[in-house]
């Protein structure tokens, strides 16, 4: 009787829920979970090779460059935010468009589990600092929205924090893009079954240990509550202002390309013309002797 009570509670209280919703909001649920059980198997694209990979991936960091060099003379603002579930690619995809760019005007925010002071501040607080001037570009590997997430599905939040954070995320980031910074938010969308081999490979490598936590494990637990908490985040957060953009990630190499080349697209940049460096002759090493060897302590060369 106790256990048919609390079920009956707690779908009264689920009800009561969802009729407190904003009409649109819930009703950009409904058209989700609609789309959702009429969308038919996306068939999958057979898998780029490493060397098409690479060459393209040349290409994109190329024009990665020439877009730094532009949001350095322009002095724009940029935020790229990488949402998605645990071992989508968000990292993968970082890497790639970081790594052949200047690491003082592109920086790679990922906060750890907030201390007791920053629990107790404005939740957006902790990420202000992090924001770009200008001329740089901020990548968050997470961002706010893990009171959507994980701060939501594992009780790491009240639910009144939560749904204050579902309403007043839209204004922040509208604020944000007032003040002159360029927002764009990215959800890597990785399936069950792939999720589950990465989960594997990192279980088996002993380099990827670090990438599995208790919390990982947890996360795979409760599937179902992550992918609702995601639809409700994006009925909340999609607005025109700032949306989400979708990133399917089961193939990594096609995730990461056509990430890179779609945030090719979202920010317009012109080429800077590279003036030609001549290097100048060394002076003659006039009354200049080299120490002997012996006097400094080598590296062995095990190699």
């Amino acid at each position: 009787m106790k256990e048919e009570k609390h079920k009956k509670d707690k779908k009264n209280k689920k009800h009561t829920h969802e009729k407190a919703l904003e009409p649109e909001v819930r009703e950009a649920i409904d058209s989700m979970k609609s789309s959702e059980e009429a969308a038919e198997p996306v068939k999958q694209a057979k898998k780029i090779n490493k060397k098409f990979f690479f060459k393209e991936l040349t290409k994109l960091q190329i024009e990665l460059n020439k877009l730094q060099e532009w949001i350095r003379k322009e002095g724009l603002k940029v935020v790229i935010l990488f949402e998605g579930r645990d071992a989508a690619g968000k990292g993968g995809a970082i890497k790639c468009i970081t790594q052949t760019l200047n690491p003082r005007y592109a920086r790679v925010v990922a906060l750890g589990v907030p201390t007791e002071r920053e629990k107790t501040q404005w939740y957006f607080q902790r990420y202000v600092p992090h924001l770009p001037a200008a001329g740089e570009m901020v990548l968050f590997d997470r961002s706010w929205y893990n009171r959507a997430g994980v701060e939501h599905v594992m009780g790491f939040c009240k639910d009144a924090e939560y749904e204050e954070f579902l309403r007043s995320c839209p204004e922040f980031e509208r604020m944000l893009i007032r003040s002159g910074i360029i927002v764009i938010k990215y959800w890597f969308s990785v399936s069950d079954e792939e999720q589950e081999k990465r989960f594997q490979a990192r279980i088996n490598d002993p380099t990827k240990h670090w990438k599995i936590s208790p919390m990982d494990l947890e996360s795979r637990k409760r599937w179902v509550e992550y992918s609702m908490a995601k639809d409700k985040m994006f009925a909340y957060t999609d607005t025109k202002d700032c949306p989400w953009h979708v990133v399917e990630a089961d193939d990594k190499k096609r995730a990461r390309l056509n990430c890179i080349s779609h945030l090719l697209s979202l920010v317009p940049y012109q080429e800077i013309p590279y003036k030609p460096i001549k290097l100048p002759k060394r002076e003659d090493k006039v009354g200049y002797v080299r120490p002997p060897r012996n006097v400094n302590t080598y590296v062995p060369k095990v190699y």
